[in-house]
């Protein structure tokens, strides 16, 4: 009997020993990847179990027991980190569990959407839980000026996206890679722009683009809105478009534009000033600075909202006051 117990003490430490060493092993290989990106959730109250599952289903090729047993016996998965992760790059699974454990690459996600004007883009930063909000108590000015551009105006000069940050970055540093990449594709689009366009500088265009990007409803007609607001600035007339008369009248507009704030002068009113405004009226996407840049040809100097997103393009003013006609009466059904 005691020997039979000696034998099986000793078979129970062999296999203890086999399997610290296959641990031990296992823990220093690499772990391929499905895809050249993974990016998985650990939430909180998960078990050890659970986030094995869910790093495998994400695209990590680990066998999920492997990695429960190494995180339990290295300790580390009574300190897993709830979060966000990505790995972009193989590592070992010593590594993705010492990850897990320290939440080192924890991150978070913010959405700038085409569209938005500043005023707008800080509120949502101000909102973010994950966010460092060292904007806070400072004027726009003086965010440009921490950016490096002491002379800029803001309206318009960050790239609407999906940012990924690590937890606890600083709404300073979104915003300054939300303006680089904003210049990026600025040059990138001024650069193969349409020859012979009545627009000087990139920022001209910029501030053309957040008008298209206001004014588009269904993608397949930017090209050609951008054509018309190209057309008017040809020959001098004015642009005539709501979003910038809207932007103009600030907070105070109640979102019913009425004649006479068509008739109500400031810089931004394009029907009481020709050319274009003093500044962007939004962030426009890469698509709107690419229509304004190699607009649609003909000779279309007016277009019309149809009512399902879509607009209707007219020559001349007679055209254009049926189109009106027809297309208010239809909405009026």
């Amino acid at each position: 009997m005691l020997r039979t117990l000696t034998r099986l003490f000793k078979l129970s430490a062999l296999l203890a020993v086999l399997l610290v060493a296959t641990c031990a092993w296992y823990a220093t290989q690499p772990l391929a990847m499905r895809q050249s990106v993974v990016d998985f959730e650990i939430l909180p109250g998960e078990s050890m179990k659970q986030i094995a599952r869910q790093v495998a289903d994400a695209g990590v090729e680990v066998w999920p027991p492997a990695l429960t047993w190494l995180a339990r016996l290295s300790g580390h998965s009574i300190h897993i980190k709830a979060g966000s992760y990505r790995l972009d790059k193989p590592i070992t699974a010593w590594e993705l569990v010492s990850l897990m454990s320290t939440g080192a690459n924890a991150y978070a996600e913010v959405a700038f959407i085409e569209g938005w004007n500043f005023a707008r883009l800080r509120a949502v930063l101000k909102a973010h839980p994950d966010v460092t909000h060292d904007s806070d108590g400072l004027s726009d000015a003086e965010i440009m000026a921490r950016l490096g551009l002491p002379d800029a105006l803001p309206e318009g000069m960050f790239a609407p996206d999906t940012y990924s940050f690590s937890r606890g970055s600083s709404d300073l540093d979104l915003l300054r890679r939300a303006q680089q990449r904003m210049q990026q594709v600025l040059q990138r689009e001024w650069a193969v722009r349409a020859q012979g366009l009545p627009l000087k500088t990139p920022y001209e265009a910029l501030i053309l683009a957040s008008i298209v990007e206001k004014e588009t409803g269904k993608a397949q007609d930017r090209a050609r809105i951008a054509g018309v607001f190209i057309n008017r600035l040809r020959i001098g007339m004015p642009l005539q478009s709501d979003p910038t008369v809207i932007y103009g009248a600030g907070a105070g507009f109640d979102g019913n534009l009425r004649k006479r704030d068509l008739l109500h002068d400031t810089p931004f009113n394009s029907y009481t000033r020709a050319g274009l405004p003093p500044t962007p009226i939004a962030m426009p996407g890469p698509a709107a600075l690419q229509a304004t840049l190699n607009p649609a040809g003909g000779k279309d100097l007016y277009f019309v909202a149809r009512g399902d997103g879509s607009s209707e393009f007219s020559r001349t003013l007679e055209e254009h006051n049926r189109a009106v006609m027809r297309f208010q009466k239809a909405g009026k059904k």
